[in-house]
């Protein structure tokens, strides 16, 4: 179970990055974007650590104030949930 739970860790963070990487690709050739909502959704099935590095990464949407303040808070609450989740399961 922890192995899985790792690999969940790494692959939906490293997805995480790289949706912001691909927004911000699509926001400089002016292409159709990846909505905030599908952002978020990334970041709240735990993948906002990678978001929010991502975000300083490649820095996008860093000015708005949900994204600058959202994803920090939220990469914090995630970061203690898999602590404490891969504490729990043995």
């Amino acid at each position: 179970m922890r192995f899985l739970l790792i690999w969940y860790f790494i692959i939906i963070n490293v997805f995480g990055m790289q949706i912001m990487k691909n927004d911000k690709k699509r926001a400089i050739h002016h292409q159709r974007r990846i909505s905030e909502k599908n952002l978020w959704m990334v970041a709240l099935i735990g993948g906002a650590p990678g978001t929010f590095i991502g975000m300083k990464m490649y820095r996008h949407k860093t000015k708005h104030f949900q994204f600058k303040y959202g994803f920090p808070i939220l990469a914090i609450i995630d970061l203690l949930i898999y602590f404490y989740l891969f504490t729990l399961v043995s």
